[in-house]
């Protein structure tokens, strides 16, 4: 049981990072230059992750490391970055709470894994919940926003089957740092080009910035790709549910937001969803079957 308890709740950690990033960037950070802060964002934690495992790329990994550094850092900030200024939260979130089903399609055409039975069943729970927990009316659309968001999901589901793919024999620390260092250089030039200096900064702006590098792209990517290594996508990409729940939570904790019944409901809908991909729920309800029981296969029919 601690076995499979382990690394779920370290990659825990991601999501829940990541359901904070909306807030800062939409509360605190300055609009109108998603390159800069996607670069800001991303070469400083880079960096420092460098720093905790001084291990340089060798071989492919140089050109590795630029392709997922693109998909997964480099477009995927700025993109993120560009939704959460166009997108009221809960829109930006709902769109990204589809991903789970994006990552098991991409692991299942690239590494084989056919998403289980109850992977897709969580992923079909979890974004309804979303949906209920996020969409209580309707709010101004921008369609920049809903392309970037959609393109964020799709870019970071490749780039995170890559990441399993290629990095078996490489440690957590430089796959992350390799990744964000690649992505950081790529959108540098990009933002002096596209937005030319950087962008205004004072000290809450600048205390947003040390939060979202170091908390919720430095520790949360480690946690993250430590779980793509652990777990398979279909368990990864359901535990990214947490990313709005975190949202919504951190709405009523500091905005003072209530949650209603619809939003209690949702939020229920979400955590099932995480709990059905779970290896631990999963062995659970195994032994409820018992030995008896005819194993499922992984897309539901029997053998």
């Amino acid at each position: 049981m601690e076995a499979n308890l382990r690394w779920p709740l370290v990659t825990a950690l991601a999501p829940i990072a990541f359901g904070t990033t909306y807030f800062v960037t939409h509360r605190y950070l300055p609009a109108g230059y998603p390159l800069w802060g996607a670069a800001i964002r991303a070469l400083p934690a880079g960096l420092l992750l460098l720093l905790v495992h001084r291990r340089l790329p060798t071989g492919a990994w140089w050109w590795r490391s630029m392709v997922l550094g693109s998909l997964n850092m480099g477009a995927f900030f700025a993109l993120i970055y560009l939704a959460a200024q166009l997108l009221p939260t809960s829109i930006a979130s709902t769109i990204m709470a589809t991903s789970p089903v994006g990552l098991m399609l991409m692991a299942w055409a690239a590494l084989s894994e056919r998403p289980r039975a109850a992977h897709l069943a969580g992923a079909g729970i979890g974004v309804a919940g979303v949906c209920l927990m996020l969409l209580t009316g309707p709010v101004a659309v921008d369609i920049r926003g809903v392309l970037a968001s959609v393109a964020a999901m799709t870019m970071s589901s490749l780039g995170y089957v890559l990441a399993k793919k290629w990095s078996s024999d490489i440690d957590v620390f430089s796959l992350t740092s390799w990744q964000l260092i690649a992505g950081g250089v790529l959108l540098v030039p990009a933002a002096v080009l596209v937005e030319g200096g950087p962008p205004p900064v004072n000290g809450r702006s600048l205390a947003a910035f040390g939060y979202v590098t170091v908390v919720a792209t430095a520790i949360a990517f480690s946690a993250w790709f430590t779980g793509l290594r652990h777990l398979s996508a279909g368990t990864v990409g359901l535990i990214g549910l947490l990313n709005p729940v975190t949202g919504v939570l951190l709405g009523t904790a500091i905005a003072g937001e209530r949650l209603g019944a619809r939003q209690i409901c949702g939020l229920v809908l979400v955590l099932v969803g995480v709990l059905l991909g779970q290896p631990a729920v999963q062995g659970w309800l195994r032994a409820v079957r018992g030995p008896g029981s005819r194993a499922v296969s992984p897309l539901g029919s029997r053998p």
